[in-house]
């Protein structure tokens, strides 16, 4: 049985700027910039522009990871994407992607499946996870696992919703996963949810059990609500979950491949919220040269947060071959995961 490796990383973030303080000039948000950082370390994000949805992030990023890998588009044989911001109600980001990657285009086309993954700020690690499955288990070669968001056209960019409003960003992290026989890869990928805490944090836009499933006016056109329209969370449970079970199950893969936290080299976690990830290093006692952070920059890009992490940390040279990686998520619904690999 083969070994699955991430063969190549790639990243794109659309080149707007969105500071603490263009949240207050431009939209007018009634919010502070010691107040956003003090809260969450996020000092600036990336907008797209209109037009600009979540696949066509992940095509560049898709293009990055692809060319690092060494391969050629049509050696891939699946395609999993990873969102909460599709272009469309459906289909899914996956077929828009393999589309504009071109790979329904000429005599050497390739008609790859293509898998969405509705997970969140966790569907990474579930797609890297499937991807792995497939090909340990010879049904693949080289897997592409994209996580991409277009948040910005969604968020109640008012003072109404400046608590969630002022912690995400766009952009787009991808890598491939390819077969091996070296020992060397994914070692072992740990998932859970509990969807008691499903409306704890939801963007419900809208209710397909009623009739309509938006409600319409009289002329027939849709009305949604802002409540149902726009995100809505409960900060200090959702914080208190997530450190909770990003721990739990980060222990429970340090036991299942049988080392400690000593032995791994890199921690990636998703970039919610800064202070979340402090606080878990501090207890866990990770020194700061086992850590990389961007949401600084970038604000949480939710799927696509570990693939992009994953990319700056190999270009800066702070991720290198033969080191030990946690990957640890944790995200609405509840969903999390932890993977463990050797790079």
């Amino acid at each position: 049985m083969p070994n699955a490796y991430v063969s190549g990383t790639g990243f794109y973030v659309p080149p707007r700027v969105v500071t603490n303080e263009t949240l207050i000039k431009e939209y007018g948000i009634d919010t502070s910039d010691d107040w956003i950082v003090q809260r969450t370390g996020i000092k600036e994000r990336r907008f797209a522009d209109e037009g600009v949805g979540s696949s066509d992030l992940a095509v560049k990023a898709a293009e990055d990871a692809i060319a690092r890998a060494g391969i050629a588009k049509t050696d891939l044989d699946m395609i999993v994407f990873a969102t909460l911001s599709s272009d469309h109600c459906f289909p899914g980001n996956g077929v828009y992607l393999q589309r504009k990657l071109g790979l329904c285009d000429g005599p050497n086309a390739k008609f790859v499946p293509a898998l969405d993954v509705r997970n969140q700020c966790s569907g990474f690690l579930y797609g890297l996870s499937t991807a792995t499955a497939m090909v340990k288990s010879g049904g693949a070669k080289h897997v592409l696992v994209v996580g991409s968001e277009v948040h910005s056209a969604a968020l109640d960019l008012t003072t109404r919703g400046r608590t969630v409003a002022s912690l995400f960003g766009d952009g787009a992290g991808a890598v491939v996963v390819s077969a091996t026989d070296e020992d060397r890869g994914i070692r072992s990928w740990h998932l859970g949810a509990d969807g008691r805490y499903a409306d704890v944090l939801a963007q419900k836009i809208w209710d397909i059990s009623q009739r309509p499933f938006i409600p319409r006016d009289a002329n027939g056109v849709g009305q949604v609500q802002p409540e149902m329209m726009f995100a809505n969370m409960d900060g200090k449970l959702v914080f208190k979950n997530a450190v909770e079970r990003m721990m739990t199950v980060l222990m429970e893969a340090l036991v299942a491949n049988g080392i400690t936290g000593n032995d791994i080299d890199l921690f990636c976690f998703h970039q919610a919220n800064l202070r979340i990830n402090q606080y878990l290093q501090q207890h866990l006692g990770i020194p700061d040269e086992k850590v990389v952070h961007n949401i600084q920059r970038y604000g949480n890009t939710t799927a696509a947060t570990i693939p992009i992490l994953l990319a700056e940390a190999e270009r800066s040279g702070k991720l290198k071959r033969g080191m030990k990686v946690a990957m640890i998520a944790f995200g609405s619904g509840f969903t999390w995961g932890c993977i463990i690999a050797d790079w």
